[in-house]
């Protein structure tokens, strides 16, 4: 079965806590704080695989979480990190933030990758926050959460040249008949459903990647038929060879079709215009295929004139004209950009981390360095009914954590609000002793006493 779209749940591991431990040894008086960091979660990373042609695996596995870090140990001995997670995709695979829509990455090439979690960081343990003023601190901090969100994966289908046009006019049988491709042949419309793939050989030791990819018919770039379902994959072939009954068997116009497909494609991508385009002219063995073909030529040049079209005359059953084809599918890959699909990992809010790679003009990649955002002393203060809610980032990781089951690590909270004017800011609100404080899903009640 062909799956070219998923959704999956990815969580990057847990921060290990950090540990409050003191030296207890026999002949070391006043041995101090000897608690040691937690360890950071491990990564969800994403990898191309190019031994993958289908999201199949994403089906009966929806959900990846990272190990956690491990937490701190005494004397002063730090938690071990945990590994990350390697999640495999086949090259061509558009990686979608569920919530935002943003495109985190489109991953193309064997061996990219993709950091799609975020692991958390390790708490740190009382060695940690040993000061001249407080050289036996009882306070350890626990391991941040690690990064957890719902992506879309789409498939995009990575082939050097796709075949087009409209149902039943042998785009099948021609990718058959030149590769070892068995894609479902049949003489009803909407046979194949899926994209099949082929590898091309010549005679001459060349070769390139063919691809049969599901019938168009008219409004397909509103959703028509197979749509976009079939839409997105001809965005990354490289040459596309436009497939066109020319006997009519279907009752069509061969021109009609030539120009109904380009009209389908122009308006999903504009960009597909540009595409350099091979027309093979089939079923040639057919009546009335040479009276077409005379016709089809002289409408092209008189709707098109001074544009020079490839027009190929072959026939995918009898294998007539099959090899001028394929030489000149060659010829035009030879002449195209290797990579259209670009290589953009965006960091989306530092998913990438630093140095993410961005697509550039001409093929060539450039590093980008972003600083990740970090959570300031800025908060907010609403009124809601009786209660005041604060609302502020970086007061809910310091919640996190904070091990709140230690009444010296409590009284480092408070301080830490106090500092940051909370109290002051609350007082001038009108809260008063014994007040319900809201800090996201924690109450705590305020004390005038400071």
């Amino acid at each position: 079965m062909f799956v070219d779209k998923a959704k999956i749940y990815v969580k990057g591991g847990d921060g290990g806590d950090g540990i409050v431990s003191f030296r207890r040894e026999k002949y070391v008086p006043a041995g101090g704080p000897a608690g040691g960091d937690g360890g950071n979660g491990g990564d969800v990373i994403f990898r191309v695989d190019e031994g993958l042609r289908t999201l199949m695996d994403f089906r009966y596995q929806k959900h990846f979480k990272a190990p956690a870090g491990e937490k701190g140990r005494n004397k002063s001995q730090h938690g071990a990190s945990a590994d990350d997670m390697y999640v495999r995709v086949p090259p061509g695979t558009v990686v979608v933030d569920d919530d935002t829509q943003e495109v985190l990455g489109d991953l193309v090439r064997e061996g990219q990758e993709l950091v799609v979690a975020r692991g958390g960081r390790g708490g740190r343990g009382n060695i940690r926050f040993a000061t001249p003023n407080n050289p036996a601190p009882a306070v350890a901090e626990n391991g941040d959460e690690g990064e957890a969100r719902w992506v879309v994966l789409e498939l995009k289908v990575l082939a050097d040249a796709g075949l087009v046009g409209f149902p039943s006019v042998g785009k099948s049988t021609l990718l058959s008949v030149v590769s070892a491709a068995k894609p479902k042949i049949g003489s009803y419309h909407f046979t194949t459903l899926t994209p099949n793939l082929g590898v091309v050989g010549l005679p001459d030791g060349r070769s390139f990647v063919m691809a049969d990819l599901p019938g168009l018919i008219e409004g397909a770039h509103e959703g028509a038929g197979l749509g976009h379902e079939f839409l997105r994959h001809i965005e990354r072939t490289r040459v596309i060879v436009h497939v066109v009954d020319m006997s009519g068997s279907e009752e069509r116009d061969p021109f009609d079709d030539w120009r109904q497909i380009n009209d389908e494609l122009r308006l999903y991508n504009a960009q597909l215009e540009e595409r350099p385009q091979i027309i093979a002219a089939n079923k040639m063995d057919l009546p009335e295929a040479e009276a077409n073909l005379q016709a089809f030529r002289e409408r092209m040049a008189q709707e098109a004139p001074g544009v020079e079209w490839t027009v190929c005359p072959i026939s995918a059953a009898t294998r007539k004209g099959i090899d001028e084809l394929l030489y000149k599918v060659m010829d035009e890959l030879e002449k195209a950009p290797v990579d259209l699909a670009g290589f953009a990992v965006a960091g989306a809010g530092g998913a990438a981390g630093v140095g993410d790679v961005e697509g550039s003009e001409g093929g060539e990649n450039r590093k980008v360095y972003r600083l990740e955002p970090r959570e300031g002393n800025e908060f907010t203060i609403r009124r809601e009914n009786e209660d005041f809610v604060i609302d502020s980032p970086g007061i809910e990781k310091l919640i996190k954590r904070t091990n709140f089951s230690s009444q010296e690590a409590v009284l480092r909270f408070a301080r830490i609000l106090r500092k940051m004017g909370v109290d002051e800011e609350l007082r001038k609100r009108g809260a008063v002793d014994g007040q319900t404080i809201r800090i996201g899903d924690f109450e705590f009640e305020f004390d005038e006493k400071e």
